[in-house]
């Protein structure tokens, strides 16, 4: 017979770790990216979201001095967005130093080649042209990345199949350590696969800060309106009684995600039969938009009238981070004889 397991018992959850570099503000890209997924995940896992404030001085440390500025702002979005610090540890990398304790332990033990091979490496000098990246911790940055996950010992990362290289990385990692100094102290992180809805930006590329291309989570109404009336559109439909194709416009794209499925149906028949224009269509998708903001404009505005409530947010993340952190540097100094 089975043994009754007590009332107060608690099934352990998994443990995830995600994070953001606070290089600029976060826009649209970064809500449906990340954001509502992080929203979802913590109902289900324990959850610790990192601001990266190292990570990005890695690519802004000619001019460093607004990061600090990022980290509470985008703290502040990360909240709005429905993020719980009652149900998950937020935190700013930096103020945990065993993460680069952890680092410099990997670095040597990483070989050159897996570095000058791991393809989110290449794609990230490609994306930051305007930067100049070509620094020993720029190459560095996936072992940083593996002691953030590592020091956790998180269980699951969530990822884009683009980001599958990295997360291999990490587990080679740990294997290496694992294997070279005859101790199991890290576990392997296995993926949760996230199907992203595509959302370019403005102009039609990938949307990035570096393209100024975006639409900030923090922008205005007026400012939301106007950044709308200059997206790309289909570029064969030239006049207003030419047929459109939703498949390709990238307004449809943003319906598609932000509007209602009456909508969606109904702008994208209007767009086919030429019954609407993409001046008006450009308008309507500013209302979308700003309404489906809206929530979280009012959850800001309320943060921002009381910043030292993100400061102790941070604070008690912090903590709980450093006790985990501390706990696994500890096996990690013995097994290394430090």
């Amino acid at each position: 017979m089975s043994k009754k397991l007590p009332e107060n018992f608690k099934k352990m959850k998994k443990r995830i770790l995600s994070g953001m570099r606070p290089t600029g503000k976060l826009h649209l890209g970064h809500l449906v990216g990340a954001l509502k997924n992080w929203s979802q995940l913590q109902q289900e896992y324990e959850c610790l979201f990192m601001v990266a404030d190292w990570h990005a001085l890695m690519s802004e440390y000619k001019d460093p001095g607004y990061i600090k500025e990022y980290v509470i702002d985008n703290a502040i979005d990360w909240l709005s967005c429905g993020i719980d610090p009652e149900k998950s540890t937020l935190f700013v990398q930096s103020q945990i130093p065993e993460h680069l304790e952890l680092f410099m332990i990997f670095s040597c033990m990483t070989p050159l080649g897996w570095l000058e091979r791991c393809p989110t490496y290449k794609e990230q000098l490609r994306e930051l042209k305007t930067r100049e990246v070509n620094n020993y911790a720029f190459l560095g940055y996936p072992v940083l990345q593996a002691a953030d996950i590592l020091l956790y010992k998180a269980e699951v990362v969530p990822v884009g199949e683009d980001q599958l290289p990295h997360l291999e990385l990490t587990r080679k990692i740990a294997e290496r350590f694992n294997y070279l100094l005859k101790k199991n102290v890290f576990p392997g992180p296995q993926a949760k696969l996230t199907k992203f809805p595509r959302l370019l930006g403005l102009d039609g590329r990938k949307m990035s800060k570096s393209y100024d291309n975006y639409i900030g989570l923090s922008d205005s109404a007026e400012v939301i309106r106007k950044k709308v009336m200059g997206m790309f559109t289909d570029p064969q439909r030239v006049r207003k009684t030419d047929p459109g194709r939703p498949e390709v416009c990238n307004l449809c794209s943003y319906y598609k995600i932000f509007a209602g499925s009456e909508m969606i149906q109904e702008v994208e028949k209007q767009c086919q039969g030429a019954e609407i224009g993409c001046t008006d269509c450009k308008r309507r998708l500013g209302d979308v938009l700003v309404d489906y903001l809206a929530p979280i404009h009012s959850k800001r505005e309320e943060l921002l009238k009381n910043k030292s409530r993100i400061e102790e947010i941070l604070e008690s993340g912090k903590v709980k981070a450093k006790q985990i952190a501390d706990k696994t540097m500890n096996e990690v100094k013995n097994a290394v004889g430090l």
